[in-house]
């Protein structure tokens, strides 16, 4: 996953890139070996630990954390909510072929046994910070604990949408010269109106992103897993089961980046002798969207092992 970030790695041949390594001057022979992200690859000097301890896990922060929240199928994905957002999704065991222009990034991820599978990323970048804004720049708020008890006060957002472009858009967008943009202000709105549409509009940039997803590479969301501050809010994890038509869970553990490579690892020093068992003991509250029937993910892969 790691060697995905580097520029340097071709995600078809899932090797060093001859042409790209010509083209930044890196010699292959000053680059490591791949290795997968799960699985032994060499053992600490014991100077440093008082004792040789393997190393097991290697995964790059947002892969991890897709792995340790258990999206292993095409179609699973998992959103991180913090000052921006980032959502990660599984689409398969190869990279869609780009197409027009690039509005996600290609990347590698880990399946259940931390085998490479391919994954599309979106990175939004006001998410939290939108609310962050209310509170500091506003002052209509003390607190983002506030916001879905008022949420929760009214219906609707009586006609206010907000685009929280403070810092431009990003994924899909990629508009750096974006600002952000309220509409449907009246004599009637108040500011639980606004924190509402600051709330709704984090789940409209996610759901730009699941649909940027699909009309890439055809694979359709069947469940989403949040984490992050923002993923505590549960009127939001409804608004957006509603707003992408999946369910959308948030797990026991929020520090899921460590916890999935302290899985990756467990699994490759044999603690785990399959994926399903670390999942086995966690909890998942999930919440649907309204009106529509949510079964598993089709083509779910199995675990090493089940």
């Amino acid at each position: 996953t790691n060697a995905s970030r580097t520029l340097l790695y071709n995600l078809r041949t899932r090797t060093w890139d001859p042409q790209l390594l010509k083209l930044f001057g890196v010699p292959a022979r000053a680059l490591p070996l791949i290795q997968r992200s799960s699985g032994v690859v060499g053992v600490t000097d014991k100077r440093h630990f008082g004792a040789t301890m393997r190393i097991a896990g290697i995964a790059g922060d947002q892969q991890a954390a897709l792995w340790g929240q258990g999206c292993w199928s095409p179609g699973q994905a998992k959103c991180t909510y913090g000052t921006g957002a980032f959502l990660l999704m599984l689409v398969g065991d190869a990279p869609p072929k780009p197409t027009g222009r690039p509005r996600l990034v290609r990347t590698v991820a880990c399946g259940p046994d931390g085998e490479p599978v391919a994954a599309l990323e979106g990175s939004i970048f006001v998410a939290g910070a939108a609310v962050q804004w209310l509170r500091d720049g506003l002052g209509l708020i003390a607190n983002a604990e506030e916001t879905e008890a008022l949420a929760r006060s009214i219906p609707d957002t009586g006609g206010v949408y907000f685009v929280p472009a403070l810092v431009g858009l990003g994924a899909p967008y990629w508009d750096a010269d974006a600002r952000g943009t309220i509409v449907g202000i009246t004599r009637g709105t108040a500011r639980s109106h606004l924190v509402r549409a600051a709330l709704e509009a984090m789940a409209y940039q996610v759901r730009d992103v699941v649909e940027q997803v699909r009309e890439a590479t055809g694979v359709a969301l069947c469940e989403l897993k949040g984490d992050g501050g923002a993923a505590a809010n549960a009127w939001l994890m409804q608004f957006q089961a509603n707003a992408v038509g999946a369910k959308v869970g948030r797990p026991d553990v929020v520090e899921t980046t460590a916890l999935g490579a302290a899985g990756l690892a467990g699994l490759g020093a044999g603690l785990w002798t399959r994926a399903g068992d670390f999942l086995q003991a966690r909890r998942y509250p999930w919440v649907g969207a309204s009106g529509r029937h949510h079964g598993g993910c089709p083509g779910r892969r199995p675990a090493r092992g089940g």
